[in-house]
């Protein structure tokens, strides 16, 4: 089945990682039980007219305009891998325009906040403590993904040049350096971890529980909600608003866009540039409250 192949096409040949081959699958699930109303089996079947009718029904039934354009891009790119492999000739995509969607700037937390969190807190004794200390530090002083975190082996930090290689999205690899206080974290948590579970090998997971399995991806998401609950009243409290506050703040701090997009490991300057807008707000603020015609 061509639905089969294109998802085998995404974890194999693009190299997606498991959360994005998993989106793929759904909105094109969802859609391919859409089409059966019409009468049709499978999705290589589909032409503008039923396409832009799912669209309408998404959008009718309270689907937001952002999750309705990922949804039409897992389609655009079903249709662009099946032509590729000659299933079919025309993509009924392709004039198709996506809805407009209003420009959301990311959230971030406040660099006070996090100061107050990573100076202040009082860690809990041991393990736990470790652990938790250093899963912060880590997202706010690296910037990384939630999936590169949790990707993290032993033998991709190097506390001795206190750098970290990370595999980013289709497993590119990027280089990113710590400081000083977090390379002291990580080599508390790994003092302990070895008090615990013994020497670890360079292709274990980095991150892990106390019964030696690899951290999951919700006990982190739960650990950073509760963390991030006792700086800020914000309702998005999620490991990526890490990554949004680590970029505001380098930006703030006068780092170089194209520096800041290596770091995050974006592949291009626009997914960047989304942050210098929180930094200009703030510089507009700063200029009108103490320029003496600023407020004119």
């Amino acid at each position: 089945m061509l639905l089969e192949k294109f998802v085998d096409h995404l974890a194999y040949e693009k190299r997606y990682s498991a959360h994005t081959v998993a989106a793929y699958q759904r909105d094109l699930a969802q859609f391919h039980g859409f089409l059966k109303e019409f009468g049709m089996e499978k999705p290589e079947e589909a032409t503008d007219k039923v396409v832009r009718r799912w669209m309408m029904q998404l959008m009718e039934s309270g689907v937001g305009p952002r999750s309705v354009n990922r949804k039409l891009s897992s389609l655009r790119s079903f249709f662009r891998f099946a032509r590729m492999v000659g299933v079919v000739t025309a993509d009924p995509t392709a004039l198709i325009d996506a809805p407009k969607t209003p420009k959301r700037l990311p959230e971030f937390v406040e660099e006070k906040g996090m100061h107050r969190l990573l100076d202040e807190m009082a860690w809990p004794d041991g393990w736990k403590g470790a652990t938790d200390r250093l899963v912060l530090e880590l997202l706010y002083q690296t910037g990384m993904r939630l999936a590169e975190l949790l990707g993290l082996k032993v033998g991709d930090v190097d506390l001795s040049r206190n750098t970290l290689r990370v595999f980013g999205k289709r497993q590119k690899e990027r280089i990113i350096p710590i400081g000083d206080q977090m390379t002291a974290s990580a080599r508390h948590y790994l003092a302990e971890r070895s008090t615990l579970l013994g020497v670890p090998q360079l292709n274990d997971a980095f991150l892990i529980d106390p019964e030696g399995k690899p951290l999951a991806r919700r006990s982190v998401q739960r650990l950073v909600s509760y963390y991030l609950s006792t700086v800020t009243s914000q309702q998005k409290r999620s490991p990526h608003i890490l990554r949004h506050s680590f970029a505001t703040h380098m930006l703030e701090h006068g780092a170089d866009l194209n520096a800041v997009k290596e770091l995050l490991g974006h592949a291009n300057l626009a997914a960047t540039q989304v942050y210098t807008h929180n930094t200009v707000d703030k510089l507009r603020r700063v200029h009108a409250k103490a320029h003496p015609r600023g407020g004119e």
